[in-house]
C-alpha cells in the first residue's frame, strides 16, 4: 500500500486508500475510526441521508429440512466518509466499527463496482 501522507494502514489487504482526502475524524483512512470484525459487500440502494447510505447485502441461508438454500437480504446503514464517493446502484465493501449512532455501525471502505443507478 502507498504511504501517502495522512492515510492509515487500515490492516485490510486489497482494499486500497481513495485519491481524495478529508479530516472527517470517523474515515477510517483519515481519521481515527477503527475498522474491526466483519467485512461485507453490498450495492447503495439509498443515499439520502448526511455521510450515511444504506446498503442491501444479499446472502444465502442453508435450509437443512428442503437441503436447498433460500436468497435472503438485509438493509444495513453505514457511514459514508466524504474523501469516497459513491451513487445508488454502486457496490461498496463495508467493515464493522464500534456502534457511531443509534443505527450505524458500519463505514464504507470503497467502491468495488460503478452500478448504472437505481435499484
Amino acid at each position: 500500500m502507498s504511504s501517502t501522507s495522512g492515510v492509515r494502514n487500515i490492516g485490510i489487504p486489497g482494499v486500497n486508500p481513495p485519491e481524495k482526502t478529508c479530516n472527517d475524524p470517523k474515515c477510517p483512512w483519515h481519521g481515527h475510526l477503527k475498522v474491526r470484525g466483519i467485512i461485507l459487500r453490498g450495492v447503495v440502494v439509498k443515499k439520502k441521508m448526511q455521510r450515511a447510505v444504506v446498503v442491501r447485502h444479499e446472502y444465502l441461508h442453508y435450509v437443512p429440512k428442503f437441503m436447498r438454500y433460500e436468497k435472503r437480504r438485509k438493509n444495513i446503514h453505514a457511514r459514508l466518509p466524504p474523501c469516497i464517493d459513491v451513487n445508488e446502484g454502486d457496490e461498496v465493501l463495508i467493515g464493522e466499527t464500534r456502534p457511531l449512532s443509534k443505527t450505524i455501525a458500519f463505514v464504507v471502505l470503497g467502491v468495488v463496482k460503478r452500478g448504472e443507478g437505481g435499484r
